[in-house]
Order: C-alpha cells, then sequence, then structure tokens
C-alpha cells in the first residue's frame, strides 16, 4: 500500500471508528446521549476519497464507503470496538453484519449501515437506506451494492459489498487489468506496433479516422455543443473482411493512440448452453465496462451476433431473447464496440441498422503485399539476392497475418540452419506450410 494511501486511510477509519463508539455509547444510553457524526475535517483524506470514488461525498456517503472497505484493510475492526461496548461480549443483532465463509471478521450489510447512521429511529432509518437505492451514484457507478439474499429475508440483511476495483484503487492506489475468466470474459488486448504498420485500402484508413475522431472529440460534440440530447450515447462499428485482415490490430491501435484500453470477448466464455447464463454472463461484462471508456471488440462476433432464428423450440426462443438483450446492452453502451466478422451478411439485420461505421477490411491486393512483405522481415538480418518480393506479391494471394506466419517460419529455419541471411527457398516453403493450413494448392 503506497504511503499517502495508508496515512489517508488510517485518518478515515479512526473517524470510522470515532462514529462507531459515538452511536454505541447513544444507543446504550437508552435516549441520553444523542447521536451525531463526528466531525471529518482531515481535508486531505476527504480529498482522497473523492477523488477515488469520481465524486463529492457527503459524510454519510463517506461512512457507507468505509464500511465497505474496512473488512479489506482492518479484518477485526468491529469486534474489537464492540467488545468495549459490550465486555461480555454477546449478540448484538442491531449493528447488523455477517460472518464470511472464509473471513472471520464481521462483514457489514445494510442493517449495518441503517443503525450506524440512523440507530433505533424508524424515519432516519428509511431516510438513510437511499444511499443503497438503484439510484444513486454508488449503485450507478457500480462503486458498492448489497448483496442479493435468499426470497423472503430483509433486503438489507445482504452483504455490503465494495467492487473489487475500488478496493484496489483505495488500497494499492491503482487497478489491476481484470482477469479473464467466467466473470469477465474478456482479455486485454495491445499491440507494440504504430500506425505505419497498418497496410489497408485509402477507404478503410479514411473510415478508421471517423472512428479516432469520435473517441477524440465525442465529449466535446455531446457537452459542449449541447448534442447529447439528440444523439445516443456510445459508437457501434462492424470491421468485416477475411482472417488476418487487420481488424484486431485496428481494433489495438485505436485504442493506443486515444489512451483506451481494449478487451477482446471471448465468446467462448459468454454463450451458455443454460438458460439465461448468456445474459448474466454479458451483464457481467457490460457492468464492468460501463464508466470505464474500454473499447470493447467482439471478435468473430457471428457466434452471438448472427442472424436469429425462426422459433421451433424453447432453445431458439431464448437464443432469440440473448440477441436482443445484446441488441440492447450494445445500444446503451457509452463507449466504442467493434463487432469483427468474415462476413457482412452474417450480422443480424437488427444490429447492422444500428452501426455507426460498417468497414470492409478486404484482401490486400498486389501493392499492399508488397507493402506488407518489405516492412515483415527483421532489420537485423539480410535477405537473400535471390528473394524477390515483388514476384511474391504478385503471384501469391496472402493476408497480412499469412506474411508475419511466413516470414516466422522462413526466419527460425535460417537460424536453425545457421544462415547468415533469408532465402527465397525458405520463404517459398513457408507460403507453402501456409497455403496446405488453409486448403489451397501452392
Amino acid at each position: 500500500m503506497p504511503m499517502h494511501n495508508a496515512t489517508h486511510l488510517q485518518t478515515a477509519f479512526h473517524y470510522l471508528a470515532q462514529a462507531v463508539r459515538l452511536r454505541l455509547q447513544a444507543h446504550f444510553s437508552k435516549g441520553e446521549t444523542l447521536f451525531s457524526l463526528p466531525v471529518y475535517d482531515d481535508e486531505g483524506s476527504k480529498a482522497f476519497l473523492d477523488q477515488a470514488v469520481g465524486f463529492q461525498l457527503k459524510d454519510e456517503e463517506r461512512v457507507v464507503l468505509l464500511l465497505a472497505l474496512v473488512p479489506h484493510a482492518v479484518p477485526n475492526f468491529f469486534e474489537k470496538i464492540i467488545l468495549e461496548a459490550l465486555p461480555k461480549s454477546g449478540d448484538f443483532p442491531e449493528l447488523g453484519g455477517v460472518k464470511g465463509k472464509h473471513h472471520r471478521g464481521m462483514i457489514p450489510t445494510g442493517d449495518t449501515v441503517l443503525f450506524l447512521l440512523g440507530g433505533d429511529e424508524l424515519g432516519q432509518r428509511l431516510e438513510v437506506g437511499k444511499v443503497l437505492e438503484a439510484v444513486h451514484p454508488f449503485n450507478q457507478r457500480k462503486i458498492l451494492y448489497l448483496e442479493g439474499v435468499r426470497e423472503g429475508e430483509p433486503s438489507m440483511s445482504g452483504r455490503l459489498i465494495l467492487d473489487e476495483e475500488y478496493v484496489q484503487l483505495l488500497l494499492k492506489g491503482y487497478v489491476s487489468v481484470p482477469k479473464l475468466s467466467a466473470q469477465f470474459p474478456a482479455q486485454y488486448i495491445s499491440t507494440q506496433l504504430e500506425w505505419e504498420g497498418l497496410v489497408l485500402p485509402h477507404k478503410t484508413l479514411h473510415q478508421i479516422q471517423e472512428l479516432k475522431h469520435w473517441v477524440n472529440y465525442n465529449d466535446t460534440l455531446l457537452y459542449d455543443w449541447d448534442m447529447h440530447k439528440k444523439i445516443k450515447p456510445g459508437y457501434r462499428a462492424l470491421f468485416y473482411g477475411p482472417p488476418g485482415t487487420g481488424k484486431t490490430l485496428t481494433a489495438t491501435l485505436l485504442g493506443k493512440y486515444t489512451s483506451k484500453e481494449v478487451f477482446r470477448i471471448d465468446l467462448s466464455l459468454v454463450v451458455s448452453k443454460y438458460i439465461g447464463e448468456t445474459e448474466k454472463n454479458l451483464a457481467n461484462l457490460f457492468d464492468k465496462a460501463q464508466n470505464k471508456n474500454w473499447i470493447l471488440f467482439f471478435d468473430e462476433a457471428d457466434a452471438l451476433f448472427g442472424k436469429r432464428t425462426d422459433v421451433r423450440d424453447a432453445h431458439d426462443k431464448y437464443a432469440n431473447q440473448e440477441v436482443a438483450y445484446l441488441l440492447q446492452r450494445v445500444e446503451n453502451y457509452p463507449g466504442l464496440v467493434i463487432l469483427s466478422s468474415n462476413y457482412r451478411s452474417n450480422i443480424d439485420d437488427a444490429f447492422t441498422r444500428r452501426f455507426n461505421s460498417i468497414i470492409h477490411f478486404p484482401l490486400p491486393n498486389s501493392q499492399d503485399r508488397f507493402r506488407l512483405w518489405a516492412q515483415a522481415f527483421p532489420q537485423k538480418v539480410a535477405l537473400s539476392r535471390d528473394v524477390d518480393l515483388e514476384f511474391l506479391s504478385q503471384h501469391y494471394e496472402l493476408t497480412g497475418a499469412n506474411i508475419i506466419n511466413i516470414v516466422q517460419y522462413a526466419c527460425l529455419y535460417s537460424l536453425a540452419q545457421e544462415r547468415d541471411s533469408i532465402s527465397m527457398d525458405l520463404i517459398q516453403r513457408g507460403i507453402k506450410k501456409e497455403f496446405s493450413k488453409e486448403g489451397k494448392v501452392y
């Protein structure tokens, strides 16, 4: 934990402990002592918490945030204070709280919030409860929430959960890139290449420029030019064309040069044979991304965005519901969503009507293939005198990805054979290997 984080959090937890002690004193005095939150007078600590959540917290909101955070930093926080008030121990249901499966300390619940800020007075408790409602920034920004409970149990008995990203931000000062999992079916992708390494037709590059304009100037258009009432949030683009033509590279370059993180969605983790699970997986993804300005890249999107089927059985019905749910989430996402497909016709018409841009990534022509060949070889190794890039460009229809695979093959064999240059025969053997992989005749 960075030192400045630790200093601010020590101050914050000291304040929370003071608030809990005052509430317990008021409770056990049976009305003789009135409760009021202590004054939070450390401006540095207040600013630290405000900056972490992205808005200016009221004192009550600050208490709720600290209640959700404290089990992650001080496991015995509540036990120490309760032991002071109840030396002989015993049950104290008014405070709420539950034990975790592995965590041995108390985990606050909604009841903990109500007691600490509202005491036993019903009107105050009802007012305090609003901080946990769906319309509050805590919920809308996915900062903290109440865990769901079994049917019939009071909703306020749910655990107070602080989103893992805010736990990391407050304790470590930064947020780790989410790991690919069933709960987060997406993987961070990036590139070390530059725009100059992207070889595409002029028309395609011009359309990509439109996406860069949106990422760079959308906020100005919506809010400075007051267009937010007329223009839907977000931007939706379809990249279509054969594999290996630069669709993924374009997505990563857009992220690199607009300082946005790019996540490629793993549809094998999204799509589930179990009814309702696909929507749940998608909800996890979009909820996580909602306020992050991430670029979401759905590779091989046909699996989820394909044409809807005629309803013949319950499976078809739910498959169509999944597409409808996905359409809604994509349309409401405020960032850039890119769908990638081999064929434009594979994508459901309901999606194509909503795309802001539909961009074709064609197979490179001979001129583009020459550029791809010329920049693919390592600069530290010479090409043999018999290597004819013009011949290769004219005679073999290959994608950029094919060419990189061929160059890798030729380089590895050159190293294995201790050659000081890359020969034409090794390149042509690599071409033959690529053709064989794709079922083509060399």
